[in-house]
Parts: C-alpha cells; structure tokens; sequence
C-alpha cells in the first residue's frame, strides 16, 4: 500500500433521468423549502458502497441480512455486520479500529461504532456536500401501478391494489466533495498495521464515485449515472486549500446536452497552480460539452477521460 499525503478536491455530476436519485419519506425527490432539489451525501454514498462490494472489497457500512431467532431472516445490526466480515465480536477500541480500517468505506467515508463493547467515531478523509438539481425545469411525475395481488389486510378487497412510483423526469445534481488525508492521520502509529490513507483507497473512491450510480440498477435507479467528474489533485504536503468547486463551474443545457463551463475553476486554479499536482476531467462526449479554454491556458496537468471506460479523450 502507498501512504496518500496530498489533498484532493472534485465534483461528481449525476444525471437522472425518468428517475428518482433520493427520495424523501413521501416518496418525492428531496427538496428545500424554496423548491431546489437535491440528494444527500448518503444517496451518493450508498452506490459506491454496493459498487465496492460487487468488486470484492471489505465494506462495513451496508444492509445485509442475518437469520434471527427461530431461523427468521432479519436486517443486521452493526455488531452482526462486523462479525460477518472479522468472524469475531467487537472486544476493544484498538482491534475494533485495526479491524475497521481495513474496510474501504470506513477508511475513505469514516464513520461511527457504537455497540455495547466498543462506542468510537471516525472522520473520513472523503467529505461530500449534499449535490443541488442545477436543471431548472425539471418535472415531478407520478405513475400507477397495478399489483397482480389483493390486499389481505382489507377483507373486501376482490381486486389487485395500486401503487405508486414516483419519478423526476431529468435532474442533474452537482455534488461537490474533498479528500483530506490528515483527518486519519491520529490513529497512526496507535493501530497496528495502520499507516494512514492510501493511494489504492483513493482510486478505489474515484472508480466507485464514477460508476457506482450507474451499477445500481434498482427500479427508481436505473435511470441514473454520473455524467461528470473532476478530481483536482494538489502536490504532496501542500499547504494550499480550495473552497467546494460546485461554486466555480457553470452547468446550463442545450437540448439533451449539458455544457459545463470550467473559466472560473481556471481562474481559481490560477493563483495556485503550483500547488496543483494534476487535474482528471471525465465525461462522456456524447451527452456533455466542456469549454475548458482558460484551463487548458494554465501550466497544470489537465487529462480528460471518458467517464464510464477511463479511456483518454485528448
């Protein structure tokens, strides 16, 4: 493994359409009180960590089913969660943490373990902000749909029941985000075996964030998959700090397509260009234009890529 000692920043753009990215207890995409739609950091978490797991990796954090008493099948708690993974309960602080941190979501999101044994929090080095719907014209639908079965908790009931599913016709929702190694760094040198984040952890967390959404192929997900993604890497042991680059990238539409306009991320990069180690941009061509002008002005190392192969576009 390769200890990882410089900051990250970046933005993941997801893309839904006749979908629902993140839905609130009425079943409505989640929005303010001023109307703005937006998806939590969970809802972009939560592919990742299914993307994680599909591919062999340890994650802690996720629903999984246990057989209860009786043989019932019931939903985890954390302590069955980390027996399942370890073959062990949670004992002590120190091996709880060793243990943990050899899981990919505890090491790049953190998280808290409270369990009888053991109660201790983590900070992640990945930070997401919550991801705001930049598409104004978005619609909110719904649709009928007939179950083949009646409803047994009504006793006149002769027919099959209706649900609902309730769907936005096209959001795009920018969710800004950083990466800061330090916030792990106290647990080195006190869990044995830990030597910090990783490089390996960080590529892990920008794959998982590109395809993730895409490989969640639920019913109300399908629709969904990230469009944009850009990662700004600064050099090792820079002192330098960026604000959320949601706020230094312009998104407007022509038609199907999303043009993402990247001058005033240029004209913040500018005064820190030496601190910038280097720049990915992903996209996909096809649905998304860049105007990348002033970026590609600057002294920096800027690499474009196709978002879902990883494959250089020039």
């Amino acid at each position: 493994m390769t200890k990882m000692n410089n900051r990250a920043y970046g933005i993941i753009g997801v893309k839904a359409e006749m979908a629902n990215w993140n839905a609130d207890f009425t079943g409505k995409p989640k929005s303010m009180a001023n109307g703005t739609h937006f998806g939590s950091d969970k809802a972009l978490k939560y592919p990742i960590r299914q993307f994680w797991k599909n591919e062999g990796h340890n994650v802690l954090y996720i629903k999984s089913i246990v057989k209860g008493k009786k043989d019932t099948l019931q939903v985890a708690d954390l302590k069955e969660r980390y027996e399942s993974l370890f073959g062990e309960a949670p004992v002590n602080v120190q091996k709880t943490l060793e243990n943990i941190f050899q899981c990919v979501d505890v090491l790049n999101f953190g998280g808290t373990f409270a369990t009888k044994e053991v109660n201790i929090g983590v900070t992640g080095p990945v930070q997401f902000v919550d991801g705001l719907n930049v598409f104004l014209n978005t619609e909110v639908g719904t649709q009928d749909i007939l179950s083949p079965f009646r409803n047994t908790n009504n006793e006149d009931a002769d027919r099959g029941t209706i649900g609902k599913k309730i769907f936005a016709d096209r959001m795009h929702y920018i969710y800004p985000f950083s990466v800061n190694p330090n916030n792990v760094k106290e647990w080195e040198g006190l869990i044995e075996g830990f030597e910090g984040y990783t490089v390996e952890a960080y590529e892990a967390f920008k794959l998982g964030a590109r395809l993730g959404p895409l490989a969640l192929n639920t019913n109300t997900k399908a629709g969904c998959f990230v469009e944009f993604a850009l990662f700004v890497e600064l050099e090792d042991e820079s002192k330098a700090l960026l604000p959320n680059l949601n706020k230094y990238v312009d998104v407007t539409f022509e038609g199907e397509k999303a043009i993402y306009n990247l001058d005033n991320l240029a004209n913040l990069l500018s005064d820190v260009k030496d601190a910038v180690k280097t720049v990915e941009i992903y996209y996909n061509p096809l649905n998304v234009e860049i105007e990348t002008a002033k970026l590609d002005a600057l002294d920096v190392d800027v690499q474009y890529l196709q978002v879902f192969t990883g494959s250089k576009l020039k």
